[in-house]
């Protein structure tokens, strides 16, 4: 496995953002498809975008719908670290967010599939308030 570790939750209004980060170990970060799900209690971890790898050097960008227009994922291959730029937040963008890894080198795989990731981090909790 790698190790994924996530920062940058916090508290922060409606309407404000917030950027978490996702650093990872591992030598073949850049042949990694890198994703963010989240979770609330009692409800299945889901989707939230994809940074997807479509081949040597060549990234796809996924998003679930909720995300689209509000959320931007990027990743820096020099420093083996995700991002996920999250403006116009809502309370229910509130939940605790998980980086996920998916290390088979599978071009275009289907980045909404649980099951695809290997590696998931500890999460980070973010709250947004009224």
């Amino acid at each position: 496995q790698v190790q994924l570790v996530e920062s940058g939750g916090g508290l922060v209004q409606a309407g404000g953002a917030l950027r978490l980060s996702c650093a990872a170990s591992g030598r073949t970060f850049t042949m990694y498809t890198m994703a963010w799900f989240r979770q609330t209690p009692g409800k299945e971890r889901e989707f939230v975008a994809a940074h997807r790898w479509s081949g040597p050097g060549m990234y796809k960008t996924d998003y679930a719908n909720s995300a689209k227009g509000r959320f931007t994922i990027s990743r820096d291959n020099a420093k083996n670290t995700m991002y996920l730029q999250m403006n116009s937040l809502k309370p229910e963008d509130m939940a605790v967010y998980y980086c996920a890894a998916d290390r088979r080198r599978v071009k275009d795989s289907d980045p909404t599939t649980l099951a695809n990731f290997d590696s998931w981090g500890q999460g980070t909790q973010v709250t947004v308030s009224s």
